[in-house]
């Protein structure tokens, strides 16, 4: 097959990236059919706050840190892609503060669209961003698929008395997050040909930044509460940490924003998973209404930054080991006691 004759990758899909995520509220009942799991002693996280991955203890000075994550193409690129679905799929490994051992690629792809060489494309780009990690892709699998979908099975060690979840977090903490928002808008201008050059390479630069600043924090004093935000939007992942912990989160009303998303917001450039994110948990937040701020809390973050939980003392030395290791470190809320939710305000 030539490939030059190919559609679009983004053509093959419905959604991409992390914006194809089932909405929140749709995956709360459909999770309520799940059978409840029997105690297993090894079992030191498991599904019961919808943390990053799942942790079990190996030994008393390692466990195992296991998760899996694949969604519809982002970009047309294939190399692109298998860079963006790879790096995402690390983050959750990162996000529980594990070092990345080793990956399995899940791939499904409609074999008679797409060439032996675009596919392979995809792959390289996983692998590539698997290796700036360490890490060999050591297997997978694969199917003939309607629309293309490649991702990650993403395994990791950390010592068992340092694994970071996100139900810890304290009153008193400040809440500090490593990449700008705005990747879902960044995403939709790209698919209805609206993102520029530099656009482009915003885009590309945040989702294939591997979030190595995790595996650090395991031993930075401090830090109670970690996730990584994804396709529910910083409001989303805020509020399952709320609702882990127990507390009370206050939400910045000026996120930080990539270059060229204010632009495009203002031009109306919108996904449709904000909305659906909205109708799934907005309950639950005040001092936010209809508009672009509230769009901008719900936008998906394909591939996005850390949201960690730190004691105020410490927050200083973590913007120290963010800039360290590549990352920014920016102050987007605060814990404090109260019902489980979020309360948008003027920080």
């Amino acid at each position: 097959m030539d490939d030059r004759m190919e559609p679009r990758l983004t053509s093959l899909a419905h959604g991409g990236g992390c914006g194809c995520k089932i909405a929140p509220g749709v995956l709360a009942d459909m999770l309520k059919w799940t059978p409840q799991a029997a105690p297993f002693a090894g079992l030191l996280v498991g599904n019961e706050t919808s943390d990053d991955a799942a942790v079990w203890r190996l030994n008393d000075q390692q466990a195992l840190v296991a998760t899996t994550d694949f969604f519809m193409p982002v970009v047309d690129d294939p190399f692109h892609f298998g860079q963006i679905a790879a790096t995402n799929a690390l983050s959750d490994v990162y996000a529980m503060g594990g070092t990345p051992l080793m990956a399995l690629a899940l791939v499904g792809m409609p074999v008679n669209v797409l060439s032996p060489r675009t596919i392979g494309r995809v792959l390289q780009g996983g692998a590539s961003v698997c290796a700036a990690a360490g890490i060999p892709v050591a297997g997978g699998h694969s199917i003939d698929s309607v629309e293309p979908i490649y991702g990650l099975v993403a395994l990791g060690l950390v010592h068992p008395d340092k694994v970071l979840t996100n139900r810890g977090a304290r009153p008193g903490d400040v809440l500090v997050l490593t990449k700008p928002l705005g990747v879902g808008v960044l995403s939709a201008a790209f698919k209805q040909g609206v993102l520029d050059a530099e656009g482009y390479r915003t885009l590309m630069d945040t989702t294939t930044r591997l979030n190595m600043l995790g595996a650090k924090l395991v031993d930075q004093p401090g830090v109670h509460a970690v996730t990584d935000v994804t396709g529910f939007g910083l409001l989303g992942h805020a509020l399952e940490m709320a609702r882990g912990a127990g507390v009370r989160i206050r939400l910045t009303d000026r996120p930080p924003t990539l270059a060229g998303v204010d632009r495009l917001m203002a031009d109306g450039v919108r996904t449709g998973a904000s909305a659906r994110n909205w109708a799934a948990y907005g309950h639950e937040a005040s001092g936010v209404g209809e508009g672009v701020l509230r769009d901008l809390l719900t936008d998906p973050q394909t591939s996005g930054g850390l949201l960690i939980s730190v004691a105020e003392a410490q927050l200083a030395a973590v913007e120290a080991l963010a800039r360290l290791n590549g990352a920014s470190a920016v102050v987007v809320g605060r814990v404090v006691v109260g019902a489980p939710g979020i309360d948008v305000v003027t920080l």
